[in-house]
């Protein structure tokens, strides 16, 4: 029941049925007290299949039912439909989980209690849920009240044969789950809406059992908002945020009903974290609500939550025989409707559950048949590396692990400075080698470093007729400041004129070159060794602040360019059969003009591999996931 006199103004729009918008495969199923489903794929009755490793999936919220379950004038057919919805749905929307935020029912009578309990079984042994105690379903009372009739149906006995249920506590009133989803564990609270001292102590109990588990708190009255969505802790939400929120860095979203209109807000917790508290309650909407439901769909690739709000029952109809009403409530796309939460998962579950770094590997395991150059900038690829942040030496040379003869030695540019080049420890999470080198080139005026296979190193005539693949890892920095449009990345030294070319961009350009557009497109060019022609691949807007793996792929009759592991999608048709290298050296850190050097490149550069035949993507230095 909500104390709010007023709701948000929705605006009317007709929405189709495809308007509701599902993540693509991966949802999860859990064994008994957490311990994780040993099945990559499950089968969901009467949904499907869905993946407990992928990094999709979706948690369904359900808010105050009360209005459907009200005496003589119940009508539980909007939910039967949410809850048809919910199985046939689970494997293709990926639904792990639907938890219910109280006020099940109106009066909290038997047979209102009945109906309601009757009706939930369409989920049982097909959906997971929890179910918690709003202030109509009981007589008063905190969860030290006793027995009621909400007890006797939605109590723990209800959720045993659940492959989620963790436990409850003594009283029954409440309860928690753990989820396998998205390749990890997950905690669900879901606390009776006045929860006793007692009931505080149990549920730090279960957050300290699973103290390495995320947590999402579920509780019928926890925030209020104003008309325009803006969230405050309510007396009892300030409560449990004190006692059991704010010192449980586990906790980063907490969910209420109760109230309306909807709304949320975001607090930091004692660890300086920030923890999403949201109120979803839709019982003063036309029918009630209608069964309505709320989706958080986590992506962990994206690291993002999506939020749609949809009722079922009106998606279910013919949209020629939709009322007004119902057109405008299908679905509803207000701010605190439907909106996106930016989460680094790694980082904001890190003081509990930090991300174990990938060993590193060494050299002999990432040098495949073909290999014929790999360069690394740890103790084994740069022996007597500088520390962290220092200058790396003209000079200094960094060792080709193949022992083909192909070692790259370090030069400034022009007049530059020292700190142009300077080593570093970061590194991309699946790179073999957990070290970089930290360029610092620019234009204006032209500065850089570079690596330089020597005269006589056997790849500058290396001429790849059978294919090949080239691969490095890149950092760009954040903030990307300054000018520095068409830096290179690798490159060829030389002029494709002296190979015969004529029909590229110009004579002067390097015959293969990996570089940097003012857009932060990635292109490359490579002129093939018998055909005049320049095929060049160019990708989407790179990102900044963030490692990437980049791969050119070429078969011997066309090239590919991957990054991180997904084809991009401007690759040339044109046939492209070797390089027509000009026996110049092999650089990493910039690209030539007419054989000179203007900028050097931006950024971070990690392990780079050379393999004189194509490889399949998993196969990469860093193979997609």
């Amino acid at each position: 029941m909500s104390t709010a006199e007023n709701q948000k103004k929705v605006d009317r729009r007709a929405l189709l049925a495809a308007a509701i918008a599902v993540p693509a495969a991966g949802a999860a199923v859990t064994m008994l007290g957490g311990a994780p489903a040993q099945a990559a794929t499950v089968a969901a009755a009467g949904g499907g299949k869905f993946q407990t490793e992928s990094p999709r999936f979706a948690v369904a919220v359900l808010p105050d039912t009360q209005y459907l379950f009200d005496a003589d004038s119940s009508d539980p057919e909007p939910l039967r439909e949410t809850f048809h919805y919910l199985v046939s749905e689970r494997g293709s929307a990926n639904i792990a989980f639907m938890t219910h935020l109280g006020d099940v029912t109106e009066h909290g009578t038997k047979d209102e209690i009945k109906l309601a309990a009757e009706t939930f079984t369409t989920l049982d042994g097909k959906v997971p849920y929890s179910v918690l105690a709003g202030n109509h379903d009981i007589n008063g009372g905190d969860d030290q009240r006793g027995k009621s009739a909400y007890l006797d149906a939605f109590g723990p006995q209800r959720y045993q044969p659940m492959p989620t249920f963790g436990g409850s506590s003594p009283d029954g009133y409440n309860s928690y789950h753990v989820l396998y989803a998205g390749g990890r564990e997950w905690l669900i609270l879901a606390l009776d809406w006045r929860i006793s001292d007692k009931g505080v102590k149990w549920a730090q109990s279960v957050l300290k059992k699973h103290k390495k588990l995320p947590a999402i708190l579920t509780t019928h009255d926890i925030a209020w908002a104003e008309d325009d969505g803006t969230a405050q802790l309510s007396d009892n939400g300030q409560r449990i945020w004190d006692q059991l929120i704010r010192s449980n860095d586990q906790i980063f979203l907490t969910m209420g009903g109760h109230y309306w209109p909807p709304g949320r807000t975001v607090l930091k917790n004692d660890a300086g974290n920030d923890v999403h508290v949201h109120i979803t309650n839709y019982q003063d909407r036309y029918y009630g609500g209608a069964g309505m439901i709320r989706l958080y769909n986590f992506d962990l690739a994206r690291d993002v939550i999506d939020v749609e709000t949809f009722s079922p029952w009106f998606l279910a109809r013919d949209p020629k025989k939709r009322t007004l009403l119902e057109a405008e409530t299908i679905e509803l796309t207000g701010d605190v409707d439907r909106f996106s939460l930016d989460i680094d998962f790694d980082a904001r579950f890190a003081g509990f559950a930090p991300v174990k770094e990938q060993d590193a590997r060494p050299a002999g395991a990432v040098m495949p048949r073909g290999t014929l150059a790999y360069w690394r900038f740890d103790s084994a690829g740069l022996p007597d590396a500088p520390k962290a942040g220092k200058p790396v030496k003209d000079g200094k040379v960094a060792r080709d692990l193949t022992g083909n003869g192909n070692d790259l030695t370090v030069s400034r540019l022009h007049t530059s400075a020292a700190e142009v080049l300077t080593w570093s420890k970061d590194h991309h999470a699946g790179q073999p080698a957990h070290a970089s080198l930290l360029f610092d080139g620019g234009q204006s005026p032209d500065r850089g470093a570079v690596l330089m296979t020597g005269p006589k190193a056997p790849l500058n005539n290396e001429k790849f007729t059978s294919g090949y693949t080239l691969e490095t890892f890149i950092k760009l920095p954040a903030p990307f400041e300054g000018k520095h449009d068409w830096m290179g990345i690798f490159s060829w030294a030389g002029r494709n004129g002296d190979a015969g070319k004529t029909t590229g961009w110009s004579q002067d350009d390097p015959s293969c070159s990996l570089n940097l557009s003012p857009e932060r497109f990635l292109q490359f060019i490579a002129y093939p060794y018998i055909d005049d022609t320049d095929p060049t691949s160019w990708s989407h807007a790179v990102p900044v602040g963030r490692w990437m793996h980049i791969a050119m792929v070429n078969d011997g009759e066309h090239t590919v360019m991957y990054v991180d592991g997904s084809k991009i999608a401007r690759n040339p048709t044109r046939r492209s059969n070797g390089i027509a290298t000009v026996g110049k050296p092999f650089v990493i850190g910039g690209t030539q003009s007419n054989e000179k050097f203007g900028q050097g490149f931006y950024g971070w550069i990690g392990d780079t591999r050379i393999v004189n035949r194509p490889l399949k993507p998993k196969d990469f230095l860093a193979p997609p996931a």
